[in-house]
């Protein structure tokens, strides 16, 4: 993250807005250009005005923020979408997912959470929360009910997409599995093509529907 980021904050509530603003005042490459209390108000922002990562709450009048989230990623997918709310229900998470959203935390994260969410974000990464991948790990444990196409992912391409999920980089996964980077990427571009995804938030999903993530636990 070289650049001063321009983000847009979106949360009904004004006291949580200056709260965040208070905590990340000393980041001076983060410039909170616009700040909204509904959907409506953030869009129309964006809508005219340039900016990097839209930051919002879930519950908000009118548009709420899985309206917006979808909205965003659907007409400008080059914005990046931080999703953060005191909302852990599985049904939640998984709508945000599946609008690829790269991040979702909760409101009772600290400041070094949200730090390093914004920089893996912003560094073409995803950030959903420990907390909130294993609310969805017990949630879809409970369907358990893989797709056939799991079995199109070879043993070591499951191993690769989990580490994948887990956020590790090409040269962590390298490193942890004995193998070269260019074997990593080589595998990473087969695991894109056959879970017909493009973003790693699309194989996050592909993984949490298939029941990927729980398969050793």
């Amino acid at each position: 993250m070289e650049s001063e980021l321009k983000i847009v904050i979106a949360d009904d509530h004004q006291m949580f807005i200056d709260g965040i603003k208070s905590l990340l005042k000393n980041e001076t490459k983060l410039n909170f250009v616009y700040e909204a209390n509904n959907g409506e108000d953030a869009l129309s922002y964006i809508n005219k005005n340039k900016i990097d990562l839209l930051i919002t709450d879930i519950s908000m009048p009118g548009m709420n923020g899985a309206d917006l989230t979808k909205k965003i990623k659907h007409e400008f997918p080059q914005i990046k979408v931080l999703v953060l709310t005191m909302f852990n229900d599985p049904a939640i998470i998984n709508e945000i997912l599946q609008s690829e959203a790269e991040g979702y935390i909760l409101k009772n994260t600290g400041k070094q959470e949200l730090l390093n969410a914004i920089n893996r974000i912003m560094d073409d990464g995803t950030y959903y929360s420990n907390e909130v991948m294993s609310i969805m790990l017990k949630h879809n444990r409970k369907k358990a009910n893989p797709t056939e196409t799991k079995e199109e992912l070879t043993q070591r391409e499951l191993e690769i997409l989990k580490l994948v999920c887990e956020e590790l980089t090409t040269a962590d996964i390298a490193e942890k599995l004995f193998i070269s980077p260019r074997t990593v990427d080589t595998h990473r571009k087969n695991i894109l093509e056959k879970t017909q995804s493009k973003t790693i938030v699309g194989l996050i999903k592909y993984a949490f529907e298939n029941n990927i993530l729980g398969l050793n636990t």
